[in-house]
C-alpha cells in the first residue's frame, strides 16, 4: 500500500487526499479513469492507457488539465514513491467542483488524482483451476446511451451486474446487450475458443476495447491462432471448447463453467493455459521503467 496519492500536481498523504463533495465526479459520475498495472517496476502499456484516458475525456468534452507527458511522469513518480515492485495504478479525472445540477459548464476546474496500490481481483485458485461465472439479467448499456469506448466513472450498470453474480454465488457476471448477444463481463472482456479459433464480441455489441485484450489477441496471433470479432449467444458459449476473460486487473483468467454448464472438460484448456503463461511472461518483460 502506498502512503501517497498524487492530487492535482502534488503528492499528498493518502489519509489527507480529498476532493470537494460538490465535484461532479462524485455527484454524477462525471469523469473518466484508467486501470494500469506495473510488473517488476515496469508500467505495462503506459502509452496505450494514457491515450485511452484522453480519448475518453475527449468524447465527454472534458479537458484534462495536464499533458500526456506530465501524467506519465506523475504515474512513474507515484510508482517509485509506493515502494512496490508490482501494483495497480488508477488515474482519475473528474469534471471538478460546481453547482448542483447537471450542467458541466458550471464546474470550475477539472480535478485529477492518481492512486497506486496492490490489487488481486480473483483468488489464485481461479487462475490455477478456472472459475465459474454466470449470466445476469442486468443488460449492458447500449452504445447510444453510454458508449463503451468511454471508460467513465459511471459504473453503476456494472456494479448491479456484479451484485447479481455475487447473489448467485459467482465472482463474475456475463452481461448481454439489448439484443441478447454477449457483450462483456462486469470488468473483463470475454473470449470463447472453438475449433482452434478464438471469438470475442465486437465493440458494437457493447464491449470496451481492452488493452489487455489487444495484447492477448497479438500473443494468440504469434501462436498462429486467429481471433475473430463476432456476435454470439449464451448457447454458443455453453458448447465452446474453452473460455477465458481478460482485463487489466484480471489479467487472463480461465473459465470452466458458465450458468452451470461445464466448459470443455471442466479444466482450463490447453490454449488458454498457453495464453496465461505467454501474457505473464510478456507483461513482465515489457513496459516503461519506473526508475
Amino acid at each position: 500500500m502506498s502512503k501517497w496519492v498524487w492530487l492535482n500536481g502534488q503528492l499528498v498523504e493518502r489519509e489527507k487526499a480529498a476532493i470537494s463533495v460538490f465535484d461532479h465526479g462524485i455527484l454524477y459520475g462525471d469523469g473518466v479513469f484508467e486501470g494500469i498495472r506495473f510488473y517488476d517496476r515496469k508500467v505495462f502499456k503506459l502509452d496505450e492507457h494514457i491515450n485511452r484516458l484522453f480519448n475518453s475525456a475527449k468524447i465527454i468534452m472534458l479537458d484534462i488539465p495536464y499533458s500526456k507527458d506530465e501524467i506519465k511522469k506523475a504515474i512513474l513518480l507515484c510508482c517509485r514513491e509506493s515502494g512496490l515492485s508490482d501494483g495497480y495504478i488508477r488515474p482519475v479525472v473528474t469534471r471538478g467542483a460546481g453547482a448542483l445540477g447537471l450542467a458541466p459548464w458550471r464546474c470550475s476546474n477539472p480535478s485529477m488524482f492518481i492512486i497506486v496500490d496492490t490489487l488481486q481481483l480473483y483468488p489464485k485458485e481461479f487462475y490455477d483451476n478456472g472459475m465459474p461465472i454466470v449470466t445476469v439479467a442486468t443488460r449492458r448499456n447500449i452504445p447510444e446511451a453510454l458508449n463503451p469506448m468511454i471508460k467513465s466513472l459511471n459504473y453503476l450498470n456494472n456494479i448491479m451486474a456484479k451484485i447479481e453474480a455475487k447473489n448467485a454465488g459467482a465472482e463474475e457476471a456475463i452481461m448481454l446487450n439489448n439484443d441478447g448477444y454477449v457483450a462483456e463481463c462486469t470488468g473483463d472482456n470475454i473470449f470463447i475458443i472453438r475449433n482452434n479459433f478464438i471469438y470475442t464480441p465486437p465493440v458494437s455489441a457493447g464491449s470496451l476495447p481492452g488493452i489487455t485484450m489487444g495484447a492477448v489477441v497479438q500473443l494468440a496471433a504469434d501462436m498462429g491462432v486467429k481471433t475473430v470479432e463476432k456476435l454470439f449467444t449464451r448457447a454458443e458459449m455453453y458448447i465452446s471448447d474453452e473460455c477465458f476473460l481478460t482485463g487489466t486487473a484480471a489479467e487472463v483468467v480461465p473459465v470452466i463453467q458458465i450458468d452451470g454448464r461445464v466448459i470443455g472438460d471442466g479444466k482450463p484448456g490447453v490454449l488458454t493455459r498457453k495464453l496465461v503463461a505467454a501474457f505473464h511472461d510478456y507483461a513482465r518483460k515489457s513496459g516503461a521503467p519506473i526508475e
